[in-house]
Formats: structure tokens, C-alpha cells, sequence
């Protein structure tokens, strides 16, 4: 099963900026101005036109907006430098949101890309997660 991510974006210019300057995806195809496929993850991911007040359900009240928000699904990015794939989203448009923190596992950064969806950036250490994990039983 392939798995693919949607990003709900109101500028298709400021989200390529970030995804592709910030952290190192590329462009592969268009789809007019209405989004992109991103391609450099393990999983594709597609940015979707959006415009701010939209409904985002036919049926309810809610409308998107590009305001920090919190949602309990989010993207972790892994990266080989955690200090300079900060700096790269940073200068991509994203925001810090906290100190980073080092685990057994490795570091960690939480950040918001310019759209208020919040994302991690993670370098492994050791061996990742397997230094915490479990065997199932």
C-alpha cells in the first residue's frame, strides 16, 4: 500500500518556497495553479490550493484557515543535520516552535511551515527508535 500526504496551502509559491528551499523536496509535477506532487520524501506528498475561508466538509461550519493550528496528525521529516535542516526551513518561511530536544533515540525540533501546520524534524542517533522500542507481544 502506498501511502500519500495531503498539505492544504493558500500560495502555491510560498509552499513550494518551503517544501522544496526548506526541506529539500523537489517539484514533480503540476497541477496548474491549483497544486503540486512533491517528490524526495518516502511518501509523496501533494500541495493543495486552498483559499483561506473555504469548507473543508460540505456539511458543518468549519472553514480553513493558515493560522498556527493543532491537528493530531502531523508530518516528521527525518534529516542526516538536524542544526542545518532548521535553518534551511527557517529561512524557508517555517517557524521554530520550541528548543530542541536530544533523546536516547536522537533530536528532535517542532516547527509550523507558513501555513500553521506543525511538522518535526528528526535526526536518528544510535539506533532511532529501536533504542526504546519493544518487541511486540
Amino acid at each position: 500500500m502506498d501511502l500519500i500526504a495531503n498539505i492544504d496551502i493558500d500560495d502555491l509559491a510560498r509552499g513550494i518556497r518551503f517544501y522544496c528551499d526548506g526541506l529539500g523536496l523537489s517539484v514533480r509535477r503540476r497541477f496548474g495553479e491549483s497544486g503540486v506532487e512533491l517528490e524526495g520524501a518516502s511518501a509523496a506528498l501533494f500541495l493543495l490550493v486552498k483559499p483561506v475561508g473555504s469548507r473543508p466538509l460540505p456539511q458543518g461550519d468549519a472553514r480553513r484557515d493558515y493560522q498556527r493550528h493543532w491537528t493530531p496528525v502531523h508530518l516528521d521529516f527525518v534529516v542526516e543535520d538536524l542544526d542545518g535542516a532548521i535553518e534551511r526551513a527557517l529561512a524557508g518561511g517555517g517557524a521554530l516552535e520550541s528548543a530542541q530536544k536530544t533523546h536516547r533515540w536522537g533530536r528532535i525540533a517542532q516547527l509550523s511551515d507558513p501555513f500553521g501546520h506543525g511538522i518535526c524534524l528528526i535526526q536518528f542517533l544510535n539506533r532511532g527508535y529501536d533504542e526504546i522500542a519493544a518487541d511486540p507481544d
